[in-house]
């Protein structure tokens, strides 16, 4: 499980918090011949975000808009939380069939400026 603090701390390592950068969802699959690996299935544009303090998630959204997330429109909202938040568990909604999806790791293009959240279907 990643949390708010591994997003901030993931960021600033790999791409230097650079504004730019779209968010996209990466998915994953687990392999039919060998379950122990996991298969690249595609990517697509997260649009939107949004802190829930009851679950205590930070949860992001594909809700097929055109808008795309960038770096610079989250990080710094989320770089001034207080201690707890940033322990905030991070959560996908893809669409009615996968939601609630856990974050299992962090990717980049540098080519194309995307900044990938992983989660495994």
């Amino acid at each position: 499980m990643k949390y708010i603090i591994d997003l901030i701390e993931d960021v600033r390592e790999q791409i230097g918090n650079h504004e730019a950068y779209s968010v996209t969802a990466g998915l994953l699959k687990t392999d039919a011949n060998d379950s122990s690996k996991l298969i690249y299935a595609g990517e697509a544009a997260l649009n939107v975000y949004h802190i829930d303090k009851i679950a205590k998630e930070l949860c992001f959204e594909i809700d097929g808009s055109e808008s795309q997330l960038t770096i610079g429109e989250i990080i710094p909202s989320l770089s001034i939380l207080d201690m707890d938040a940033m322990m905030y568990a991070l959560k996908m909604d893809v669409n009615a069939q996968y939601n609630n999806m856990e974050i299992v790791g962090f990717g980049k293009n540098d080519e194309e400026k995307r900044y990938i959240l992983f989660i495994k279907i």
